[in-house]
């Protein structure tokens, strides 16, 4: 029997899978290829790989490809953090002055351009805030406030600028916060000031932090801030979708960015991995925290990232003032660095209660059902992640497939 059907899916249904990626988007170049894996119970069930990494030099993909993976950095920045509260160091109601004393006077904008108007804020901003974007913070991407443009203009955040995480915290302690922290809901640069608390209150660079505490324990050894020598052929080009349908190459795997360490760690979205090293991240936090004999975070604290913590029990759709998010389903709500599934019919998708997800701004993907005990991690590099519903149709594909139900 295969492992598919001794973990209750139909094969020929999974094969639905790779026949969308390549008739769908990988054969008529609206992506330069594809990975997919899904796995139940920690057995990979499902695998794929199709396509190029590499378009202009026709390299195929391969299953140990390299890809930017973006906000899919997210949740590992803050699995990080959960670390440091289960040993008492931070916790999730402190205030973040406690720890960023410049930001013990951040206020609410009200109006102009610089100098602004400002008003206090209803309530201090709190570590939970950050992982659950509820803090204030913006990005300067969205395009939608007085505030992100002067995100944009002093480039806070960006990758591959010249600030550091401390630089950041500088810049960020002279702009005003777009609402009251706990008031509403706006994707930003929370998860890097996540990476920066992780820095501080661990004594030690973010990346060295994440490689002891996540990547080291857990096997990942081809995830990390730039691209190593020794992984540089695996390293896949990174697209951008074209109005016509097609791809303009974005970033030229030989000639990146992310060929150097950067200046900035970005715990928000700063990472490079492979698939089977994202698998595993998915495989410890489906278990309960723990893999092959490394524990990393305790169940309980594992049920505690994976609820619904926007303010309110609200979701998304009630509480977003974001231009931009990686989800836009009602019944979804916020955990601690991930999406969380409260009211599955209200998704209109294929899901269980507490499942979680998130993604990357190259169209990548994750998901980890606790009900199913399934978990998928999908690749490719193609911006924005809003060209294609692919990941509504991989979870559609995905539980067609499954046959024997564990809810």
């Amino acid at each position: 029997m295969s492992k598919a059907k001794s973990q209750g899916f139909s094969p020929e249904r999974l094969a639905r899978i790779d026949r969308l990626l390549q008739e769908k988007y990988v054969g008529p170049g609206r992506m330069p290829g594809a990975q997919v894996v899904v796995a139940r119970d920690g057995e990979v069930v499902h695998q794929a790989v199709l396509g190029l990494a590499d378009v202009e030099r026709g390299t195929k993909l391969k299953d140990d490809a390299v890809f930017r993976i973006y906000s899919m950095t997210k949740p590992i920045a803050c699995v990080a953090l959960m670390t440091l509260v289960e040993e008492g160091l931070i916790a999730l109601d402190d205030p973040v002055a406690k720890h960023i004393p410049a930001w013990k006077d951040l206020a609410v904008y009200s109006a102009g351009l610089g100098p602004y108007l400002t008003t206090p804020p209803a309530r201090s901003m709190q570590v939970v805030d950050l992982m659950r974007h509820t803090s204030g913070l913006t990005y300067g991407f969205q395009n939608r406030t007085n505030v992100d443009a002067a995100y944009r203009k002093l480039k806070v955040a960006e990758m591959h600028a010249d600030a550091d995480l401390e630089g950041m915290i500088g810049q960020l302690a002279k702009l005003p916060l777009e609402f009251s922290p706990g008031e509403a809901w706006n994707y930003s640069v929370s998860t890097d000031v996540v990476g920066y608390l992780v820095q501080k209150v661990a004594g030690r660079p973010l990346g060295q932090v994440l490689k002891q505490r996540i990547f080291e324990p857990l096997k990942m050894a081809d995830t990390g801030f730039f691209v190593r020598e020794d992984q540089r052929a695996r390293f896949a080009a990174c697209y951008n979708a074209t109005p016509e349908g097609g791809l303009k190459l974005q970033d030229d795997p030989q000639a990146s960015p992310y060929l150097k360490p950067p200046a900035l760690e970005s715990g928000g979205g700063g990472l490079v991995s492979t698939a089977a090293d994202y698998l595993r991240f998915t495989a410890m936090l489906a278990n309960g925290g723990e893999l092959e004999g490394a524990r990393i975070l305790s169940p309980m604290s594992v049920r505690l990232m994976a609820s619904n913590h926007l303010p309110g029990g609200k979701d998304l759709t009630e509480l977003s003032r974001s231009l931009f998010s990686e989800s836009t389903n009602a019944g979804v709500g916020f955990g601690l660095g991930f999406a969380v599934v409260f009211d599955p019919p209200k998704t209109l998708v294929p899901c269980s209660m507490g499942e979680f997800y998130w993604g990357g701004a190259a169209s990548t993907a994750f998901w980890v059902d606790p009900v199913e005990k399934v978990s998928a991690v999908f690749m490719t590099q193609l911006l924005p992640s809003s060209t294609y519903p692919i990941r509504r149709e991989l979870r559609t594909l995905v539980y067609s497939a499954l046959m024997e139900s564990r809810a």
